[in-house]
């Protein structure tokens, strides 16, 4: 069976705090950007403290250091959704993070999904603090398509 062409696929993660999504996102973020996708990371705090210190602590040329650093880590997300919709319009592949409580989750899901065209390859990776949603985790994990880990992706 042949994959369509141009797809939306949802992804979930799940992190127990910043330094983790940062260390199960940062191998799958770094292998994307090597392919030539766009990633986005939207996100309800401001990350750009943690991932400069995760950064300096893991074995990474200084060059992809620099260029994971510049995806905008902050929690600025009104001038990210603006970018986000010329985004929409290029070309590129296109991962969007959106990290944050699940609420967060589902208003951010709900206001960039009226941007996406339906023949648009994007993959949306919705990031679950694990405290939260406990005991909700199997209804969840049941809306997606495939979970990311630290070894990638997975198929649900």
């Amino acid at each position: 069976m042949k994959k369509e062409e141009n797809t939306k696929e949802k992804i979930c993660a799940f992190y127990a705090s910043d330094y983790h999504f940062e260390m199960i996102s940062l191998p799958y973020i770094n292998k994307k950007m090597e392919e030539n996708n766009d990633v986005v990371i939207l996100t309800e705090n401001d990350l750009e403290e943690t991932m400069q210190t995760f950064l300096s602590k893991i074995n990474l040329k200084e060059e992809k250091k620099e260029k994971i650093l510049k995806l905008n880590w902050k929690n600025n997300n009104l001038e990210k959704i603006n970018k986000l919709k010329e985004k929409i319009n290029e070309k590129k592949n296109l991962i969007i993070f959106i990290k944050g409580k699940e609420s967060y989750i589902n208003y951010t899901n709900r206001k960039i999904g009226k941007w996406i065209p339906e023949k648009k390859e994007v993959k949306i990776v919705d990031c679950y603090n694990i405290e939260e949603v406990g005991e909700n985790l199997e209804e969840i994990v049941s809306k997606y398509q495939k979970i990311l880990r630290t070894a990638g992706e997975i198929e649900v």
